[in-house]
């Protein structure tokens, strides 16, 4: 463990991935290489961020293939901490996959997000009645390089059966709609929506992460309503949470909003974690 990692960030239930898309988003508004994605990187892993995400997409907006190969070097000194890489396996996500693979540093995770190319930001999970027979070769050649396959799915409980089938080891929950209805009439019932959907993926074997506008507001309410929940991945909110607390607080600040959920929950620590 980097000794620069303060020992109560740590802990054995849910993880903690930051994704430092916003950063390379505002790095690219100018040629002049600040912010650097590493160095944000470097600061959320010693503040006690248990990985980071990243999700390069084809037009290169944010995320560029330089800054997939300079993290996965990053993190060769951070072996605590998890890699993901987010995209779409039919566009360009593969051959990162790939190529980190070749040179002996695969990610731990692929996120497998069924994003279009031009597509603002992800705003739906898998339709695997669909895609899986395409997804599933795919899902097998990450296997055997040794990365993990999270498939981004919405709070479905049918579906979980479908991603089990196709080889996948997790699902990542897509919760923009828990977000929105956060503190209103709705949330209880968004909330069960989810609790449902985790329950099956749980079922079925597969781990379960959650990610999309999750926040310091409706993070640890998520939590204790969905138990089990193996790894948060939070951008957007963090990046901008730290234009006012920084970097390194704002890990922190979100790491007891998981504890604190935790501590309500009743989380099981130890066992395998799929």
């Amino acid at each position: 463990m980097n000794p620069l990692v303060s020992p109560d960030t740590r802990h054995g239930g849910t993880r903690l991935s930051v994704n430092v898309n916003k950063v390379a988003l505002l790095r690219n508004t100018r040629h002049l290489g600040i912010p650097s994605v590493v160095r944000a990187a470097t600061l959320c892993l010693q503040a006690g961020a248990d990985g980071i995400t990243v999700h390069p997409r084809p037009d290169e907006r944010h995320i560029r293939a330089h800054d997939v190969h300079d993290i996965a070097a990053l993190l060769k000194d951070w072996p605590q901490a998890e890699y993901n890489i987010e995209g779409n396996p039919f566009h360009n996500l593969m051959d990162f996959v790939r190529e980190l693979a070749g040179k002996g540093m695969p990610p731990q995770q692929a996120t497998f997000v069924p994003d279009s190319e031009g597509q603002f930001t992800s705003d739906h999970g898998w339709d695997l009645a669909l895609d899986g027979e395409r997804l599933r070769p795919l899902v097998a050649e990450c296997t055997a390089l040794g990365v993990r396959v999270s498939l981004f799915m919405d709070p479905l409980p049918a579906a979980m059966a479908l991603a089990r089938a196709v080889g996948a080891q997790r699902v990542e929950l897509y919760t923009e709609p828990y977000a929105a209805a956060h503190g209103q009439v709705g949330q209880a019932e968004q909330l069960s929506r989810f609790a449902s959907a985790a329950a099956a993926a749980q079922a079925q074997g597969l781990g379960v992460n959650a990610g999309h506008d999750l926040n310091r507001d409706n993070l640890a309410d998520f939590l204790r309503a969905v138990p089990g929940v193996l790894e948060v991945s939070i951008g957007h909110a963090l990046v901008a949470d730290a234009l006012e607390l920084g970097l390194p607080e704002t890990v922190r600040a979100y790491q007891r909003c998981i504890r604190a959920a935790e501590s309500g929950a009743g989380w099981l620590r130890g066992g395998p974690r799929p």
